[in-house]
């Protein structure tokens, strides 16, 4: 999902301090002031669609004061509900840039938990704009080498029986940023960014294509997006039969407008740019369409002269994202190490967490369940004894396959690749504290 580009710069989102109140009591001025806020984020959805229709580009938000609260909230009335639930005004994660048509948007990494991405926090990366399709309207048209071309509505996709998986997605330029230029102040959005993890629900592909009836020289599926790029990429018949799927649903409600609505497709494991949005199309072929996003782009020249091309599945990869830059330790003593580790062979087996260097490594907590092709949380409580540190994280998956140093990963790919990047992140700890990017 990636152009050969350099990715623009990102900003990661301040959370906002908390005003501190002169009296245990809140002003009228104070409760009309916070009603408005509460006001502004009723009506926030159809400001966003006047927003679009007028200017599709243009995302820039006026800044927000810090937010004031009451010193003691068990004394004053709370507000009513609304129609959507907000996030409090003290958290203000955000993806960055905004205002995108061709490229990125980074989901803030370091600002989350868990392992499931906020569908509002979920990744982008757009290649002409973001297409508003009538769900009404919709189609998906399955055709080519099959013995019953066949066309589904929206409506018609939702009969089907629905599976409901959870599955990362990971642009295939995931970390360019990192590797071409590394710089003390970046941050795990800024560093990968590029991944997201959520629950998606739908019909299998090989539900669909069993309708259709696929001809015996069908071994392989162009997909296509109904987006202004009609972006397509060309997907083995043995993966779309294998547990690739049709989603119209992510993290229990439609798919969000920039990810994909009405209908995307998600193929679990492989790259990116794969799992295309806005599904309008499945072409069942004999051979790889050859098209552009096959060939000119997510293609790795190599040290040897040769070029890798149709590498689909994810390697493992890992990143710390607390304690993280712009985070700073405050004190000696126990800190939690936290971060995601992800593979498209499967399932994350175990990560280990080196507090020096790589000299020595302990395996970390893997928390909660762990599910094929998604993300992992991992943790390991760290004794800082308050001396420079060098923080590392290593994932290994279920294949065997560990996730390899910057040295082995430049050795292997060379310094022509321009995608598909996994090697060990660090971060240095300062003797005061502070925490930045070490390459």
């Amino acid at each position: 999902m990636t152009e050969r580009s350099s990715s623009p710069d990102v900003t990661s989102a301040a959370t906002p301090t908390v005003g501190e109140a002169t009296t245990g009591a809140i002003s009228r001025r104070t409760l009309v002031r916070s009603a408005g806020v509460l006001a502004g984020a009723a009506i926030s959805a159809p400001l966003l669609r006047a927003a679009i229709a007028q200017s599709p580009a243009s995302t820039t938000l006026a800044p927000v004061s810090s937010p004031v609260a009451p010193l003691d909230a068990s004394t004053v009335p709370g507000f009513p509900s609304t129609a959507l639930s907000a996030r409090a005004s003290f958290e203000a994660p955000a993806l960055a840039p905004t205002g995108v048509t061709t490229g990125a948007s980074f989901s803030p990494l370091q600002d989350l938990t868990g392992t499931i991405t906020p569908s509002d926090l979920h990744f982008q990366r757009h290649h002409n704009g973001i297409p508003i399709i009538d769900p009404a309207r919709y189609s998906l048209t399955i055709h080519g080498l099959v013995a019953r071309p066949v066309s589904f509505s929206l409506e018609e996709l939702k009969r089907f029986p629905a599976v409901t998986r959870v599955h990362f997605i990971d642009c295939a330029g995931n970390g360019r940023t990192a590797y071409r230029a590394p710089r003390p102040d970046l941050t795990p959005q800024m560093i990968d960014g590029l991944t997201s993890n959520a629950e998606w629900t739908g019909v299998l592909v090989s539900t669909l294509l069993r309708e259709a009836g696929v001809e015996r020289s069908g071994d392989w599926v162009l997909a296509e997006g109904g987006d202004a790029a009609r972006l397509s990429r060309s997907v083995p018949m043995s993966k779309m039969l294998d547990d690739a799927l049709v989603a119209y649903a992510q993290n229990g409600e439609p798919v969000r407008l920039a990810n994909g609505y009405p209908a995307r497709l998600i193929v679990p494991g492989y790259e990116g740019n794969m799992n295309i949005k806005w599904l309008r199309r499945l072409e069942v072929i004999d051979q790889p369409n050859m098209s552009r996003d096959e060939t000119a782009k997510y293609t790795d020249p190599l040290p040897n002269g040769t070029s890798r091309q149709f590498s689909f599945v994810m390697d493992a990869k890992s990143i710390i994202t607390s304690p993280a830059y712009p985070n700073r330790l405050t004190s000696a003593g126990w800190w939690p190490v936290s971060g995601i580790a992800w593979t498209g062979r499967g399932r994350i087996t175990r990560v280990d967490v080196s507090t020096n260097g790589g000299r020595t490594w302990s395996a970390a907590e893997l928390l909660g369940p762990v599910s094929p092709h998604a993300h992992a949380r991992f943790q390991l409580m760290w004794n800082w004894d308050g001396r420079p540190a060098v923080l590392l994280s290593r994932a290994v998956d279920e294949t065997g396959y560990v996730q390899p140093t910057l040295a082995e990963y430049r050795k292997a790919r060379g310094p022509g690749t321009d995608y598909h990047f996994n090697s060990i992140r660090s971060w240095n700890v300062g003797g005061d504290g502070t925490v930045t990017f070490g390459g």
